[in-house]
């Protein structure tokens, strides 16, 4: 009895063994076969970038001045060319008046140089006195000239006194909120952005740059809305370089649906935009690890009647790991993978 009880415990264990290895190399097998099908080839392009804006400015004064009246604070919603805020007027009110009477005094100068010398080109004078005359009556002109320029001068700095908003837009950034402050153009920026300008910027690198063109669409995913999908179109490819990236990069430009705008985009946000640089659709597709390659053509390994098979194929586009069949297969038939 001891005899066939391990006989039998010697049979079981060679029969599990057995088992074992058929199913590890069935697993092996089917883990190494491909079912032919039909599918979307899509080449994906994605980049990194954020929300910018085509309207910016930060407004300031063009002269140093009293800080008179602020009409906005951060927050508000402007209008184009609506004032902002203002300096002290005053003296720039006096500096003009002055300077229109010198105006006036050289112009009466002027006229009565006219008037006093109408004939000097006719009436007999020596040569020397006539000259002198031309002279004279082309200083007063210069001297008029001269009156008139510094007037508009300081018209145009009387204007500059007060500054307006070039677009309309929210203001973003008020230096001095408050009036009574003497300020210099470097000490009071009112910074104003157009939502309704928004843009996502992204970097492309120079290799990538020719992929891309002019009213392509991409599909935007910010971060701050992971949920939500927004379609872009490419406005602008740079030109040159981006400043202060590391490498050769180039700034694209990628506008938004102006119906997709919504109040929760703010600048700043960061995400990606992806683009589909090349799509064939519903076309019999392989892994590219199950294409071999010889010196009469390319071929697979098909699984035909439990046997494997040699089979020529003719190859279409790669994209993303995945190769075009033309011929060779048919939707459904299996492949082999021979390591």
């Amino acid at each position: 009895m001891k005899r066939f009880w391990w006989i039998f415990l010697l049979g079981l264990l060679a029969g599990g063994v057995f088992m074992y290895i058929r199913n590890a190399k069935d697993k092996e097998l089917k883990n190494s076969t491909y079912t032919v099908k039909k599918q979307d080839l899509v080449e994906m392009l994605s980049l990194s970038g954020e929300i910018d804006a085509r309207e910016k400015a930060d407004i300031k004064f063009q002269t140093s001045g009293l800080l008179t009246w602020v009409g906005v604070k951060e927050g508000d919603t402007v209008k184009k060319y609506q004032a902002i805020a203002s300096l002290d007027k005053r003296e720039l009110q006096n500096t003009m008046n002055q300077y229109m009477n010198s105006f006036l005094k050289e112009r009466w100068d002027f006229e009565q140089g006219v008037d006093s010398n109408k004939d000097w080109q006719t009436r007999g004078m020596t040569d020397l006195a006539r000259d002198t005359v031309k002279r004279t009556l082309e200083q007063n002109q210069f001297d008029l000239n001269n009156a008139v320029l510094t007037y508009e001068a300081k018209n145009l700095a009387y204007k500059f006194a007060t500054i307006y908003a070039p677009f309309e837009g929210i203001i973003t950034k008020v230096d001095v909120p408050l009036p009574g402050t003497n300020i210099t153009p470097s000490t009071a920026t009112f910074s104003l952005v157009n939502p309704g300008s928004l843009f996502f910027s992204a970097t492309a690198d120079q290799t990538e740059i020719p992929s891309f063109r002019i009213s392509m669409t991409g599909k935007i995913m910010l971060d701050s809305f992971p949920d939500q999908e927004f379609e872009g179109v490419m406005e602008n490819i740079g030109f040159v370089p981006k400043e202060g990236e590391s490498g050769t990069v180039y700034e694209l430009k990628i506008v938004f649906d102006p119906s997709q705008l919504i109040a929760g985009i703010k600048m700043g946000m960061t995400g990606d935009v992806s683009f589909v640089l090349k799509e064939i659709k519903d076309v019999l597709a392989i892994p590219e690890a199950y294409i071999q390659e010889q010196d009469d053509g390319n071929f697979v390994i098909k699984m035909l009647n439990g046997k494997q098979v040699k089979t020529p194929v003719v190859l279409g586009d790669s994209i993303e790991g995945l190769t075009e069949i033309k011929e060779g297969l048919n939707e459904n038939d299996v492949i082999y993978n021979q390591p």
